[in-house]
């Protein structure tokens, strides 16, 4: 069969295993080596295990259960709930300024944890019931925690981020700095959306008081002393200097990617136990065990996506397949848009590690020879697979929502996230026009990588 053929054999059996209710880690696995069996010397499946342990066998990918310790012992306590509790007390008088706090707290939440799922849910919990209290509609509820839930895999530390390191060969620390400014940048206009729209269904509710409706509570304000708001503040600024020293152990050159991750996770650990108590056995269990099974399901979608790109690439479908794209001498822009929304059907159906990890052996290579910086596309990517986050029929967050708000309809949370996935392509667009949004910060930090694009 020609290497054609074998590649389109190859993705319609992906298709079909995952079609087929296979959980992703087994349905890539089993391709891999029934592929293996077929298309391959038949001593090549006595190396699976050695293949998929020589393609695991990173330093950086060693980050990724550290990490996801540090998330979940942040994530299991009640930090999520006294960050949102104390922005919201000194962002109260803003015009919006509680769908603000959500979208601040989400940002620094995930900066922490690292996690999209656990930002929302941790943040959702306590923000959602509060925006609705207040009179927000439950759309835009679920649509703001939903959104900001995403900045998890955007912000510094995150493991789709380690990665895309791993699978494009790029300096993980150039990467997580070239994430900060577009994270900022979609704070600030996940920030800005949030206090138009509280305006518009202030101004809304306000026309429907006074023309004889009952009063929303959206009309009423909240007074705090500023004894009150100080007294918020000594159990959220401990993890404010977790994420400022881990970050200055990392870019300080004190410890490795690996080495912070571990800083992290002990850190982590002992203030939970210092703030809230969090230290015996029994309370521990749940974040142990909780970091030991996301970890393991993470790894082993991970193992099996290696094994998967490996047999990809030897039997030339990787190589085939970027030589195809070259050949078919798209414009450098337009080459980007197709990759691009190739990534967004992809995300209908895989998250963020398998995408990454199955198609990076075929869009970096042209991708390269187009004058592409891969750190700056790196950040790109990301920002289009948290469109896949948040928009059916995977939309993990969705989902997340759904769970901790069952009150509010299916139809309302996804219509509430439709705002943010345009805002998360207006930022796209921006970096399109201004990559120094993304490439300053790591150009200034750690000197020029040499040409980008």
């Amino acid at each position: 069969m020609s290497t054609g053929a074998i590649g389109l054999l190859y993705a319609g059996a992906t298709l079909g295993a995952m079609f087929s209710g296979m959980p992703i880690a087994f349905a890539l696995g089993a391709v891999a080596v029934l592929f293996m069996a077929f298309f391959m010397p038949g001593a090549s499946l006595d190396t699976v295990t050695q293949n998929v342990y020589e393609e695991m066998s990173s330093i950086t990918l060693l980050a990724i259960p550290l990490f996801i310790l540090k998330g979940a012992a942040i994530g299991r306590s009640r930090a999520g709930q006294d960050l949102y509790s104390a922005l919201h007390a000194w962002m109260h008088r803003i015009p919006g300024g509680l769908g603000i706090a959500n979208v601040f707290a989400c940002a620094l939440f995930a900066a922490m944890a690292g996690s999209s799922p656990a930002t929302c849910s941790a943040i959702g919990s306590a923000g959602i019931p509060e925006m609705r209290r207040r009179g927000y509609s439950g759309g835009f509820a679920a649509g703001i925690i939903a959104a900001g839930g995403t900045l998890g895999i955007l912000l510094p530390p995150s493991i789709t981020m380690i990665l895309y390191a791993v699978a494009a060969e790029q300096s993980l620390g150039r990467l997580f700095l070239a994430g900060i400014g577009p994270g900022f940048l979609l704070v600030a206009l996940f920030a800005g959306y949030a206090g138009i729209r509280f305006r518009q269904e202030y101004a809304a509710a306000k026309r429907a008081f006074e023309a004889g409706g009952p009063s929303s509570p959206i009309l009423e304000e909240d007074l705090l002393t500023t004894k009150a708001k100080l007294s918020l503040l000594p159990r959220v600024i401990p993890f404010v200097l977790l994420l400022t020293g881990v970050m200055i152990a990392l870019y300080g050159g004190f410890a490795t990617p690996s080495e912070t991750a571990g800083l992290g996770g002990v850190l982590a650990l002992a203030l939970i136990a210092a703030i809230y108590g969090v230290w015996k056995p029994a309370d521990l269990s749940p974040i142990l065990q909780a970091t030991l099974r996301e970890s393991t399901m993470l790894m082993l979608i991970i193992g099996m996506s290696l094994l998967y790109a490996y047999v990809m690439s030897y039997l030339h479908i990787s190589q085939s397949t970027a030589q195809w794209i070259v050949a078919l001498g798209l414009s450098k822009w337009l080459l980007l848009i197709v990759i691009l929304l190739m990534v967004i059907v992809l995300g209908f159906f895989l998250p963020p590690v398998s995408i990454i990890l199955m198609t990076a052996p075929i869009i970096l290579p042209p991708l390269k020879a187009a004058g592409f910086d891969l750190i700056w596309f790196g950040v790109v990517m990301t920002i289009v697979m948290e469109m896949g986050l948040i928009h059916p029929p995977v939309g993990l967050n969705i989902f997340v929502i759904s769970n901790i708000a069952p009150d509010i309809p299916l139809r309302d949370v996804i219509m509430g996230t439709v705002p943010f996935v345009i805002l998360m392509a207006l930022a796209v667009l921006l970096l399109c026009l201004f990559p120094q949004i993304s490439t300053l910060l790591p150009d200034l930090v750690m000197g020029p990588a040499g040409p980008t694009k």
